[in-house]
């Protein structure tokens, strides 16, 4: 075989791998590393997020989350209105009398005591960590178990994948609360108020049509740089309460939250002992057709 066949068969096999596969051929490489308190993760060397666990804060959160297009945050911190939107984060206000949502450390901290970095380097990076749910002069209602798998598929799409395992160390009642479980404040030039976009799954937008209505998911986009930039949640259909109905705010915050419509109109109680799984898939985009991609998305994730 002369040196030009083999290039070309070469070639002609590089070439049918990547018609196979290619989102493989186009996906980013991730890297993750741990620094005292934060994870920094990087997608082809740029920053994408950081995974911040100081012992300061009231629960561990991502901040930045940066988008693909313009490699700014789509994510926004500490609002004066709202010093407790913490960019994309987990907590849960009213849990046996604590407060692990809004400011005042002793009111309740959700507290990361394993942060690490599972795997990096490839095509994907994953970090784990485990949590106490804490408050002075009181017993531990919870603990949680945390996995997110960071992906970046195509240039336009970053993906964090959230896994995150509820253990009830005792009999929790957790009183009807609009703070609840998993959010997202988005950055304000993404906000309804200030020309972004909100809509859900079945085509609604803003606050008014979506607040406490049931969708896959729901996602803000706006207008960034040169084109379109956004972030949007989507709900995995195996979670407790699918889909659960969404705490939305067209100043740029939204929430899949069961606990502002328990079952009984009072209260969401968990025996000890209860486990519950609670998946997300968070999508960082770029592009005009924000709805269509996060559609495909929810149908990828939903079939895993």
């Amino acid at each position: 075989m002369t040196p030009g066949m083999k290039y070309l068969t070469r070639y002609a096999f590089f070439a049918a791998v990547i018609s196979l596969f290619p989102e493989a051929a186009l996906a980013g490489k991730i890297n993750a590393s741990r620094t005292g308190s934060r994870i920094e993760v990087t997608i082809d060397n740029k920053l994408f997020t950081i995974y911040n666990f100081p012992d300061n804060e009231k629960y561990p959160f991502f901040f930045p989350v940066n988008g693909p297009l313009t490699g700014t945050t789509v994510t926004s911190m500490r609002n004066a209105l709202y010093p407790h939107h913490s960019s994309l984060f987990f907590g849960c206000d009213l849990v046996n009398g604590g407060n692990y949502w809004q400011e005042g450390l002793d009111r309740g901290r959700i507290i990361s005591v394993n942060a690490r970095v599972e795997k990096e380097g490839g095509d994907t990076a994953v970090i784990t960590d485990e949590c106490i749910w804490s408050r002075p002069g009181a017993l531990s209602p919870l603990k949680d178990s945390r996995r997110y798998v960071i992906t970046a598929p195509s240039p336009e799409r970053f993906l964090i994948d959230v896994e995150i395992t509820l253990h009830a160390l005792m009999d929790v009642n957790i009183l009807k609360t609009n703070h609840s479980l998993f959010s997202v404040r988005v950055a304000h030039d993404l906000a309804v108020t200030n020309g972004g976009t909100m809509i859900n799954a079945e085509g609604a937008s803003g606050e008014k049509e979506t607040w406490g209505k049931r969708s896959a998911w729901l996602g803000f986009h706006g207008s960034r740089g040169n084109g379109v930039e956004g972030i949007a949640i989507i709900q995995h259909p195996s979670n407790p309460w699918y889909p659960s109905p969404w705490f939305t705010r067209d100043y740029g915050f939204m929430s899949p939250t069961p606990m502002e419509w328990p079952e009984n109109g009072k209260e969401t109680s968990l025996k000890k002992g209860t486990t519950l799984l609670l998946r997300y898939r968070v999508v960082v985009h770029s592009g005009e057709n924000a709805a269509e991609l996060i559609a495909g998305e929810f149908g990828k994730f939903s079939s895993r």
